[in-house]
């Protein structure tokens, strides 16, 4: 590899100091950059990143942040079919896994091939009004469903190719990748997956029920949640997220499918350690 594009958090690296080491190392070795600061979502695209920006010839996109800027990087750059290799400024990293201390060391390895890619199955999440297509979006972690305003529950029902799966009044639902199982479906209980696998994760958040299990899917399923009322003359406020950031209000009636995605996001490994034990040492610090 010889030509890169770097995306930089400005929040985890306030100096740009990591930023600054990656550039001089590349200028040292030969190699082509770009440098994008990703401060601000541009409000025209929703994303902090412009694809257009980024140069025909780039071989691999270097994200400084953590695993939410990687996230984000993922879903700016997921027609371009080019791998993401993740520069971990934050405080728990399961994508992002180079730390500061081995920059030099991956970055050194990139520039002699020597790397392998992982690909990771993403979501696509459709908001349909009636017979309207209201929103279309992508996730490789999750797509969330929650309410919005007061402490209120919401009502819904959750279809699986077309068959009645269960109803929940809950504050939520997760619908999670392998990828995004490490994410806010571990914190709400949910199971923890191999990232390479092929599977979709219905997670219900803060259920008032005694059921308050997991489900796991098939990633060929299509899951299909409709916003159903619970009861009247209670106020519904609800939105649904894509990777946590973009964001949609939902209305009674509302259904959001859900399928898995067409695209994928490769992701660049360095390191040999395997996930398992990623997942241990991660789990030990916590």
């Amino acid at each position: 590899m010889k030509h890169f594009f770097i995306i930089t958090n400005p929040f985890k690296d306030r100096e740009l100091e990591t930023t600054t080491e990656v550039m001089e190392f590349l200028a040292d070795k030969g190699c082509t950059y770009q440098v994008k600061i990703a401060a601000e979502i541009q409000e025209e695209s929703n994303r902090y990143t412009d694809a257009a920006e980024i140069p025909a010839d780039t071989e691999c996109i270097l994200v400084l942040g953590g695993d939410g800027t990687l996230i984000e990087a993922a879903r700016d750059t997921m027609e371009l079919d080019i791998p993401l290799l993740g520069i971990n400024l934050g405080s728990l990293g399961f994508l992002a896994e180079v730390e500061k201390s081995g920059i030099r060391h991956a970055l050194s390895l990139l520039l002699q091939d020597q790397y392998q890619t992982e690909s990771r199955m993403m979501l696509d999440g459709l908001l349909v009004r009636g017979q309207t297509l209201v929103e279309r979006s992508h996730a490789l972690n999750d797509i969330v469903i929650t309410r919005n305003g007061p402490m209120q529950i919401i009502h819904f029902h959750i279809y699986v190719n077309g068959q009645f799966l269960n109803e929940y009044n809950a504050d939520g639902v997760i619908l999670s990748t392998p990828t995004g199982s490490t994410g806010y479906n571990l914190s709400a209980g949910g199971p923890i997956v191999e990232p390479g696998a092929e599977l979709i994760v219905i997670t219900p958040v803060c259920p008032h029920t005694l059921n308050t299990r997991s489900v796991v899917l098939s990633g060929a399923d299509e899951v299909m949640i409709e916003m159903a009322p619970w009861k009247k003359d209670v106020s519904f406020r609800a939105e649904v997220n894509f990777d946590g950031g973009h964001g949609a209000a939902l209305e009674m009636g509302d259904k959001i499918i859900v399928t898995k995605s067409r695209k994928r996001t490769d992701i660049v490994k360095i390191s040999q350690v395997s996930f398992l034990e990623a997942l241990h040492k991660k789990m030990s610090e916590t």
